[in-house]
């Protein structure tokens, strides 16, 4: 436990990822492998049920401190983090443990099925024999809110350096429904399998954000368009007749969208496929906010994969009959994707060299029934028609443009030169200061986090403000500061850390994108909101309402609406 802490405390002081790779690096060389497979689970997201609920916690950390239950919300509210509390109020002491990670984790499993009581005296015991910092690991660990900094990639990296194994290969490794109780450092981690290298993708093409004219970029026929789909990015990799789904965040999502298993069989083996995951209800794409029904799922249930379908718009193929095909041209490889696509959906009678040579195939595109469209590559002849379609974005259902250059290969990471994203310009909207909460981390001691309302007409003609999104960023520190002071002097009601506050000011709100929602008050979703600006020149009264917020919802051109059914040209 102390080698974990150490390892808690070194990653929690210190942004630069390679003093936290170092640092992992290092504890995976050291520690014992049980405590190895536990660290990883953690850090991946696998921790044990939580044995005793927060309320009890707080309860009993102040009794422990000898402190009353308000001065210790009080100080909760302040420090932002319940663990770290607990690690501040209760009584320091000199003693030290020598139990294992392990053995803290094997307790904690064991502990959740038994009485208050018993409970309430293993964390009285543990608090006090604990340092400061193994106290406030501990009790992440009781609460599962163990949220430090590290993604699963960064701790594969660490762990890569460690071992010497390839990353994409324990990448694959750490998926699926391993139990860290169970199973060893040697099978999970060690233990060679050719199944491993089976599923390996390639690491993701990624476009930095267009800022200067697109014009700069010269000549427009050396560039091709395509929509930036607003979707999850996936590569599908189709081999030995299996098929292995990876989001871009090194997520294997195989078994959430059991609807690709249809491709083993109709697409050839040796062949990854870059492209967006995107929801296809009514045969039509649907919003982010139909998508996030399935992420997280556990179980897909039939009713789920008949009210939000998923389907795979591909815009690249990175490899082809088993050959890596990166290096290619960004024309060629789109060529090689054309003709797999016309010849999974068509009759392989009609595949014949005539429609290779001429490259037409809109006599092969028949009906299918497989999640696959091709996402559309939008040739123009100026600027300007690029200008005109990046309008069209919204009604597509898209986030705007992607611009690649017809002789890029599929390079990897992000690289500046061959490909760029142009988004479109951000929905904006006047709204009202309603609510506000203490921010976190270094904002702790600030309320920062905000949630803003719009006007609405009852039936009897007043009017009301109706709470629509939050929001925590776009305000320099100082704005903050002006905020915070104000909100203090201002609250109407205390919900705990949330305060409500006297209808005063306005700011003007930006979001990427929204949707009709039935989980919100006010019936609309808005995607990647944030503060863009405060506007000091606007009374409460001209802020906006929710129906000139609805009227910003898109609406889909029907006649570009098709079914996976009647696939694309």
């Amino acid at each position: 436990m102390k080698r974990f802490a150490q390892l808690i405390k070194t990653l929690d002081s210190t942004n630069k990822t390679n003093e936290k790779v170092k640092a992992l690096a290092q504890y995976f060389s050291l520690a014992p492998n049980e405590d190895k497979v536990w660290t990883i689970a953690i850090l991946s997201h696998r921790r044990p049920p939580r044995p005793v609920n927060t309320t009890l916690l707080r309860e009993w950390a102040a009794e422990l401190a000898h402190i009353p239950l308000w001065l210790f919300e009080e100080s909760y509210h302040i420090v932002g983090d319940l663990a770290e509390t607990i690690a501040l109020i209760v009584p320091s002491s000199t003693n030290s443990t020598e139990k294992s990670l392990t053995h803290f984790l094997d307790e904690m499993i064991a502990l959740k099925p038994k009485t208050e009581e018993e409970k309430k005296e293993y964390l009285f015991q543990n608090w006090e024999q604990l340092d400061y910092y193994e106290r406030f690991v501990f009790t992440k660990l009781i609460t599962g809110g163990f949220r430090i900094g590290v993604s699963q990639k960064l701790m594969t990296k660490a762990l890569a350096k460690a071992t010497d194994l390839d990353e994409d290969v324990l990448a694959y490794k750490l998926m699926g429904n391993w139990n860290p109780s169970t199973i060893s450092f040697k099978d999970l981690i060690l233990e060679e399998n050719e199944k491993d290298y089976l599923s390996k993708p390639y690491p993701f093409y990624l476009a930095y954000a267009l800022e200067d004219p697109p014009e700069d970029l010269g000549d427009v026929d050396e560039w091709s368009a395509e929509h930036k789909w607003d979707g999850i990015r996936a590569q599908v990799i189709l081999r030995n007749n299996e098929i292995f789904i990876w989001s871009r965040g090194e997520e294997l999502v195989t078994d959430k969208y059991p609807e690709f298993q249809q491709f083993i069989g109709n697409i050839p083996n040796g062949t990854v496929l870059d492209g967006e995951l995107l929801p296809y209800p009514d045969g039509q794409i649907g919003t982010f906010n139909d998508l996030q029904t399935r992420i997280g799922r556990k179980n897909v249930s039939k009713s789920l994969l008949e009210k939000t379908p998923v389907i795979l718009k591909a815009y690249d193929i990175l490899e082809w009959d088993g050959e890596d095909i990166r290096g290619k041209s960004y024309l060629e490889r789109r060529t090689l994707l054309e003709e797999m696509y016309a010849h999974v959906i068509s009759n392989p009678k009609n595949w014949d060299e005539k429609s290779k040579e001429n490259k037409d195939f809109s006599h092969l595109l028949e009906t299918t029934d497989l999640p696959l469209l091709l996402s559309e590559r939008i040739q123009c002849n100026s600027w300007e028609q690029v200008a005109e379609e990046r309008k069209r974005s919204r009604e597509m259902r898209s986030e705007g443009l992607m611009l690649k250059h017809n002789h890029s290969p599929y390079q990897v990471g992000r690289k500046k030169g061959d490909w760029w994203k142009w988004k479109v310009e951000p929905l904006t909207i006047d709204a009202v200061l309603t609510y506000a909460m203490r921010g976190h981390g270094r904002r702790s001691n600030l309320f920062t986090d905000y949630t803003f309302a719009l006007w609405q007409t009852k039936e009897d003609g007043e009017k009301e403000l109706v709470t629509f999104a939050k929001a925590y960023s776009g305000l320099t520190d100082a704005e903050f500061r002006q905020v915070d002071a104000w909100i203090k002097k201002n609250t109407l009601e205390r919900f705990g850390p949330v305060r409500s506050v006297t209808p005063h000011h306005v700011f003007e709100i930006a979001f990427e994108g929204i949707a009709l929602s039935k989980r919100h008050k006010s019936g609309v979703a808005t995607r990647f909101p944030r503060i863009l600006r405060w506007r000091k020149d606007k009374k409460i009264e001209e802020a906006n309402t929710l129906e000139d917020l609805r009227t910003l919802i898109p609406t889909p051109n029907t006649q570009g609406r098709q079914s996976a059914k009647s696939n694309e040209k």
